[in-house]
């Protein structure tokens, strides 16, 4: 068999986050979320339920259902990635859970007004997002044998995530131009729903799901063409009890590696809040500022061109100058997007009366994507280089599972955090606050992590 070349798996590792990216984009932020909130509360209002507690609760229905998916995650990735550690093979894990994926997303399109369910709703979208989020453990694991210098590391970490985002990008432009319908019936490029899709039985929307499961299968083609596991591991067994045995030890060698666990905790935190801003943004901006799902995914392409381009850039410091000055930056960056967005109504900023007439606060949630986009692609790029150097590189499928773990042990917590506040007030807008208190938390144990860890020679 002909070797594949370094640039070629380089590269198809890159193709990863291409072909994944969508569902985080469409599905999961701008246009099936929105769709899942916009549908739940017209079938509660008609229930009797009030305009504004409706919102709220279909909010919460959106955040309980992903504290289960979360919780689900978080049991699972360790013991997984221990498993995989025992054998080399990851591949295996892959292709079994890129099938979820495509099942959970094409699933989505039986989600018509007409017959809606929250519950199949949220079951289908849970399936899918545990593939997707499965599939980038084991994919991630990769990085460390794709270069041997940490620093291009970063850069390609960085660039794998910049091409990821372009991918988001290109597929939110082909839904909102072909297939979603505005008010008057036409797509962004004034053309009728492709396939004669019909705007009144929410087809038009519901399609983003079997568009994203074909995004997925077509563009994984490259990674599975280029991306091998070690050969020496081909036919070998899997031993569930060697790789669970592994994972108790590592978990207890744990406070032997101070900086490891504080990373761990770090990053549990900040990007718990940072899924937090993702999950609930286009909810958020439907509910609150009354935009329409076309807006919100106009929204969409400008942060996802913002995130791939700072990215790119992110990449490029964090080789320059490592992960943790960027995974700083950013986490203050998002702070202070987060504590703009509370802030805005339909007629305010930060508490100051703009009028009903004012477009301030619409041109602030722009503003405010921008800065997600930016700041949370680099901080979630860096923060993946940065585990490589925080963890055994002996066990690093293991490392990215606790990784996995640390991100959904508390996954649920934005989630339940903004459902049971959203509830509490009865205000969507209120109920986001709590990811501004998980991102000062995650800064603040920062301060107990070596920039290049506790394995370093």
């Amino acid at each position: 068999m002909t070797a594949i070349s370094a640039r070629k798996r380089i590269w198809g590792w890159y193709f990863f986050d291409w072909a994944s990216q969508p569902y985080n984009t469409l599905l999961l932020t701008f246009i099936f979320g929105p769709y899942f909130a916009q549908t739940a509360t017209a079938s509660l209002i008609e229930g009797g339920m009030d305009v504004e507690a409706a919102k709220a609760q279909a909010q919460a229905y959106w955040g309980y259902g992903l504290t289960v998916t979360g919780i689900c995650i978080a049991v699972l990735a360790p013991i997984l990635g221990a498993i995989a550690d025992s054998t080399g093979k990851r591949m295996p894990w892959i292709k079994l859970f890129s099938a979820l994926y495509v099942i959970g997303s094409a699933a989505l399109w039986w989600t018509a007004p007409q017959d809606f369910s929250v519950i199949w709703a949220l079951f289908f979208f849970g399936i899918g997002l545990i593939g997707m989020e499965f599939a980038t453990i084991f994919t991630n694991s990769y990085l460390p044998e794709l270069h041997p210098d940490a620093g291009e590391r970063g850069r390609i970490s960085g660039s794998g995530w910049a091409f990821g985002y372009v991918g988001g990008v290109l597929a939110l432009v082909v839904m909102i131009a072909l297939f979603q319908a505005g008010d008057n019936g036409r797509t962004m490029a004034g053309l009728a729903p492709l396939f004669g899709l019909d705007p009144q039985t929410g087809a038009d929307t519901r399609v983003v799901g079997p568009l994203t499961a074909i995004w997925f299968a077509v563009f994984m083609v490259p990674f599975f063409l280029y991306t091998r596991d070690d050969p020496a591991f081909v036919g070998k067994a899997y031993k569930f009890g060697a790789g669970l045995n592994d994972l108790a030890r590592t978990l207890r060698n744990l406070p032997r590696h101070p900086s490891l666990l504080a990373y761990l905790g770090s990053s549990m935190f900040y990007r718990d809040a940072l899924n937090g801003m993702y999950t609930f943004g286009g909810i958020y901006a439907l509910g609150v500022l009354n935009w329409s799902i076309i807006d919100i995914g106009i929204f969409g392409i400008l942060a996802a061109i913002s995130g791939a381009v700072f990215c790119w850039i992110s990449g490029r410091v964090d080789r320059r100058v490592g992960p943790m000055p960027v995974i700083i930056f950013c986490c203050v960056t998002l702070i202070l997007t987060a504590i703009l967005i509370i802030s805005l109504t339909p007629t305010s900023i930060m508490g100051v009366d703009l009028g009903p007439d004012t477009t301030a606060p619409d041109i602030a949630f722009y503003i405010a994507g921008a800065l997600i986009g930016a700041a949370g692609g680099a901080l979630q790029a860096s923060s993946r280089n940065m585990l490589t150097r925080q963890g055994n590189p002996e066990r690093m499928t293991e490392a990215f599972g606790l990784y996995a773990l640390s991100g959904k042990a508390t996954s649920f917590l934005a989630p339940a955090l903004i459902a049971i506040t959203s509830d509490l007030t009865g205000s969507q807008r209120l109920g986001i606050t709590p990811v501004v208190g998980l991102f000062i938390v995650g800064l603040i144990l920062l301060a107990w992590v070596k920039r290049n860890g506790d394995f370093a020679p």
